[in-house]
């Protein structure tokens, strides 16, 4: 936790025109682009509107029923339509939260969570597999970070949890980026995902239903802000002050508390949209009605809300959650200060709802099993 990766990741794909396994993965193109590669093997460029427009609706070549065979042998040869599956689900017995442990092609599994609220389904879905940033209270970053995720593997997430959606006549409403993995760290490949989600043809989802949450890359922020997509900043503090944030989220290191609060001023400014605060309580560091005072100090007059999110423990980190009445202090706090502020609603947590934690059980499942056949 000493140190704080320099915001890149190596093994970034390049999603428009990248092959795995010498296909081309046609998922992260854009209508344009795909067009243009049906072209450039002499296929009719009204095609690839057809492709994308199946790719978006979750379909492999196969299923693509108004090609002719031939074409669609012909793709299947030469290119990717789905790079993602869900390779198990786990639903929660409290509430309508569904857990996906998502396979990639190349064998890396990453986690999406659905989630089903009185206004729809929300999807929160991961942007690297693992990630470098090394939070004390997060089970993603405990392996670090393998890779990044192409846009076409995050689009991938999405357009799975829509076909396991369909049977109910759903779809995704709102869109979280909020898994595993640091979304400002793989900063072109997310953009890109961004505007094919707006992509007519596509899925079509607007962009004001999408949150980002980032740790803290003041940079990455302010550059998001000069973007024009009007996406949901959602900043990690965690802390009343920099002492505190240093103990917990290295990042806090390289950016202090307040270059991290101008950056979000700055996105306020520019998007006009209001900016949310995401706090985990954890017992003894950053709870007490005393440091909800604080934070409140360093937030007003501010456009943002905070969201209160009770530690969901992780046995591999120290960290203790707190009680409902610490909650609720805090809470109370807060809003004598006029901060707006919620308790976060607690889904899926007897299927491993916090980000990372199915995934580490399959690492250290797989690293058992391999053990025993050894």
């Amino acid at each position: 936790m000493e140190t704080v990766m320099e915001n890149h990741v190596a093994n970034v794909p390049d999603t428009s025109g990248a092959t795995l396994d010498n296909l081309t993965v046609l998922t992260g193109m854009h209508r344009e682009e795909v067009r243009a590669w049906m072209q450039q093997r002499g296929l009719p460029a009204f095609r690839g509107d057809q492709v994308f427009s199946w790719i978006h609706r979750g379909r492999d070549f196969d299923e693509m029923t108004n090609l002719p065979l031939s074409m669609r042998e012909t793709l299947k040869s030469s290119a990717v339509a789905q790079p993602v599956k869900i390779s198990d689900s786990f639903h929660s017995r409290v509430d309508d939260t569904v857990k996906f442990l998502y396979e990639m092609r190349d064998g890396n599994c990453v986690e999406g969570v659905l989630m089903h609220y009185h206004h729809g389904y929300s999807l929160c879905i991961s942007t690297q597999v693992g990630c470098n940033m090394g939070c004390a209270f997060c089970a993603s970053t405990l392996e670090g970070c393998v890779r990044s995720l192409s846009a076409g593997e995050m689009l991938g997430e999405v357009l799975c949890a829509n076909r396991y959606l369909e049977e109910k006549g759903e779809k995704v409403h709102n869109l979280v980026l909020m898994g595993a993995g640091e979304p400002l760290d793989n900063y072109d490949e997310v953009m890109r995902f961004l505007r094919l989600l707006r992509e007519k043809g596509g899925i079509e989802l607007s962009l004001r239903s999408v949150s980002l949450s980032t740790c803290g890359l003041v940079d990455r922020i302010r550059r998001l802000a000069d973007e024009d997509l009007p996406v949901t900043l959602s900043l990690s503090l965690h802390a009343p002050n920099d002492e505190v944030r240093r103990k917990i989220m290295p990042i806090a290191k390289r950016w202090s508390m307040k270059e991290a609060l101008d950056a979000c001023r700055y996105y306020i400014e520019k998007t006009g949209r209001r900016v949310i605060v995401e706090y985990a309580l954890i017992d003894g560091v950053n709870a007490s009605v005393e440091q909800a005072e604080e934070l409140a100090g360093k937030l007003r007059n501010m456009q943002v809300h905070v969201n209160l999110i009770p530690l969901n423990e992780v046995k591999e980190r120290q960290l203790k959650g707190v009680s409902e009445r610490q909650v609720r202090a805090f809470l109370e706090r807060l809003e004598a200060c006029h901060i707006s502020a919620t308790r976060r609603r607690e889904m899926g947590d007897d299927i491993a709802g916090a980000c990372g934690q199915l995934r580490r059980s399959v690492i250290l499942s797989r690293g058992a099993e391999a053990g025993t056949s050894a």
